[in-house]
C-alpha cells in the first residue's frame, strides 16, 4: 500500500486512509461492552432476537449473538434483513438495485427486536429497516445497536448502543473491515483522493 505521509492510498481506488479508528482489539472489546449493555438494559437475553443489516451488520450480529452466548450462556437468535426495496433513494439511483433477500428465522411480533448495523450516518438507512422490520410483523420494542455513529443525521434516529462514536466531516467515510469480508479486523476513516 503506498504510503503519502500519514495517509495510505487503497489500491482499489476507494480513497486515502486518513486514520485507524479501532484496531481489531478495540473492535473486539466494543462488541464486548455493547454485548453487557444489551444484557442490562433487558435484564437477560429472553425474547431478544438480533436483526442485522446487510451485509457487515448481519455478520456484527452474528458477534453479538456468540458474545451474550459466552456471557450469559443464552443463544439469541440472528436474522438477517435486506432494506434495498424499501430505501428512499431508489428513485434517485440509475443502477438497478439487488435485492438480495431477507432471512428471518423467528417470529417477530412479541419480541425485542436489537437492528445491529456497521455505521450509523443519515439515519436513512435504519428508516428503511424500521418499515421494512415492521411490514413482517408488531414487535414488542426495536432497539439499534451499531459499531460506529459518525452523526450528520437526516432523521430524529438515535441508537440504543454504540462501540464508538466518531465525529466526522461529510466528505469522510468510515469504512468497517471485518475479518469475514474483508480479511481484516478494524475501522478506518477515508478521504477522497485529490484529483
Amino acid at each position: 500500500m503506498p504510503h503519502l505521509g500519514r495517509f495510505f492510498c487503497l489500491p482499489d481506488g476507494r480513497g486515502v486512509i486518513k486514520a485507524q479508528v479501532l484496531d481489531e482489539a478495540a473492535l473486539e472489546r466494543a462488541l464486548t461492552r455493547i454485548g453487557h449493555e444489551i444484557l442490562e438494559r433487558n435484564n437477560g437475553a429472553t425474547n431478544l432476537a438480533f436483526v442485522g443489516l446487510r451485509t457487515r451488520g448481519v455478520t456484527l450480529a452474528e458477534r453479538l449473538s456468540d458474545r451474550i452466548a459466552a456471557i450469559d450462556g443464552t443463544k439469541v437468535p440472528v436474522g438477517t434483513l435486506d432494506i434495498t426495496l424499501y430505501r428512499d433513494d431508489l428513485g434517485l439511483k440509475t443502477d438497478q438495485p439487488r435485492v438480495q433477500g431477507t432471512d428471518i428465522p423467528f417470529p417477530v411480533k412479541g419480541r425485542t427486536i436489537v437492528l445491529v448495523d456497521d455505521v450509523l450516518f443519515t439515519g436513512r438507512t435504519i428508516r428503511a429497516a424500521l418499515d421494512a422490520l415492521i411490514d413482517l410483523g408488531r414487535p414488542k420494542m426495536i432497539q439499534l445497536a451499531v459499531l460506529i455513529d459518525r452523526g450528520h443525521r437526516e432523521l430524529p434516529i438515535r441508537p440504543d448502543y454504540v462501540g464508538k462514536n466518531l465525529p466526522t466531516s461529510r466528505r469522510e467515510s468510515v469504512a468497517v473491515r471485518l475479518r469475514e469480508h474483508d480479511g481484516e479486523d478494524r475501522v478506518v476513516i477515508e478521504e477522497p483522493e485529490e484529483g
